[in-house]
């Protein structure tokens, strides 16, 4: 069983910057797959950031590519996402998600939520113009 809780959403303007946290407690061995997704009004579950713990390979969607990066606190048990030169369209409600999968299954995640089995509660992410 994993826990996750996601942190660090907000207000921002066109361009501002914000940083997420998603910190994982109870089966936090490597070997798991991290994921972001964000969802808005509306719209599908999008996979935007995927990344194998333990490894230096982060996916990113050409959505966020550029904008926005995954690191890792090992220690803490924490997965960051900078966000940056965030866009209205960047709005959403944001979740980090886990689970225990072959690193080429992982990578394919970001299509299937599905795959994951761990998420947390989201954290919501305004962004006005």
């Amino acid at each position: 069983q994993v826990h996750l809780v996601e942190s660090g959403g907000g207000s921002v303007q066109t361009g501002g910057s914000l940083r997420l946290s998603c910190t994982a407690s109870g089966d936090t061995y490597l070997g798991y797959c991290m994921g972001w997704f964000r969802q808005a009004p509306g719209k599908e579950r999008e996979g935007f950031a995927i990344k194998y713990r333990g490894s230096g390979i982060t996916y990113y969607a050409d959505s966020v590519k550029g904008r926005f990066t995954v690191s890792q606190d090992s220690a803490r048990n924490t997965l960051y996402l900078q966000m940056n030169s965030l866009k209205p369209e960047d709005a959403a409600m944001y979740f980090c998600a886990a689970a225990r999968l072959p690193p080429d299954q992982c990578y394919s995640g970001s299509q299937h939520p599905e795959f994951f089995t761990y998420w947390g509660q989201g954290t919501q992410v305004t962004v006005s113009s």
